[in-house]
């Protein structure tokens, strides 16, 4: 057989071990763990190797021995593998690109919901023993969604299933993307610019790269509405958190939404954590355990695929 597989860093998934890797080719080593030293040893004699957001850099991948003919990054985004090392190699690489869009898509709409009635103020007040909000009138703000405006960033698997429960929420829809579209029933497709300076709520859902790591930045948050929310839950480094800190400080914008963070776990003396207009989550919107087990799945497709020669799921 041709789909002898290593999984190195299978804790990252299997935080809690409810996550079954065994079943996923004829024959699996799997580590929980794998440091950067550790790397060329462990993919010795494999065909294919499985990661999770580690990072596999130029270096490393031109090590790899000529057995290794496919990486699959366990998730959607790749950015934490070099691109032209997998390419000179002659290694395929494959993505789970679809396993967990609905639950992400629910996450954004989550701190949406939240973020419009001020769902974390209120809970610190009542963490104060302050009950205004109860005995006297309430005291948040409090906005409805439904007429609202958000703009998405991005038109892949998770931004779709976004739109779909906004539109039935009675938003309207704003797009941009790399390149230029027609608009599709209630949704147009427009500039980043145009995007930001008419947006009630941002959503990104853009892969990182060169061109999008901070995206959000002083420039483009002062293009933003002074009442309006920026909600991430792709990857951290679109936004850069020292201008957005500085941003919602000021009244520039209103608020964030953040299920991803610039540097992750976040530095405990992050000013986020105790924003009353910022909502935080540790990266949530991948690890509910449905999620978990339907990407072990695809995993199991995409080595299956491989090993038949039609592999699925192709980035390079």
């Amino acid at each position: 057989m041709n789909d002898r597989t290593v999984v190195l860093n299978a804790k990252t998934v299997n935080y809690d071990g409810k996550i079954d890797y065994s079943k996923i080719s004829s024959e699996v080593k799997i580590y929980s763990e794998t440091s950067e030293d550790q790397i060329i040893e462990r993919v010795q004699g494999f065909n294919i190797v499985i990661t999770k957001e580690m990072k596999l850099d130029k270096e490393i991948i031109l090590k790899f021995p000529d057995s290794v003919r496919m990486i699959c990054e366990a998730g959607t985004g790749y950015n934490n593998i070099n691109l032209e090392a997998v390419q000179e190699k002659g290694i395929i690489l494959c993505n789970v690109p679809d396993y967990s869009s609905k639950r992400v898509s629910h996450t954004a709409i989550m701190l949406m919901l939240n973020l419009a009635s001020s769902v974390q103020k209120q809970i610190r007040m009542l963490e104060r023993n302050n009950y205004d909000n109860f005995r006297k009138h309430l005291i948040v703000d409090h906005i409805e969604l439904n007429g609202k405006t958000l703009g998405v960033v991005g038109y892949g698997h998770i931004a779709k299933e976004i739109i779909k429960v906004a539109e039935a929420l009675g938003m309207k829809i704003l797009v941009s993307t790399r390149t230029s579209r027609k608009d599709e029933g209630k949704v147009h497709f427009t500039t980043t610019e145009e995007l930001f300076k008419n947006s009630d709520f941002i959503s990104l859902n853009c892969p990182l790269n060169s061109k999008t790591r901070h995206m959000i930045n002083q420039e483009t948050l002062a293009l933003m509405k002074n009442t309006a929310f920026v909600i991430n839950t792709a990857r951290g480094p679109l936004i850069n958190e020292s201008d957005l800190i500085q941003a919602i400080d000021s009244g520039i914008i209103a608020g964030a939404g953040l299920d991803v963070q610039e540097v992750e776990p976040l530095d405990e003396t992050s000013p986020l954590y105790t924003m009353d207009k910022v909502i935080i989550t540790p990266h949530i919107g991948w690890k509910g355990l449905e999620t978990r087990q339907r990407l072990i799945s695809l995993i199991k497709e995409n080595i299956s695929a491989f090993s038949v020669g039609k592999p699925i799921n192709v980035i390079r």
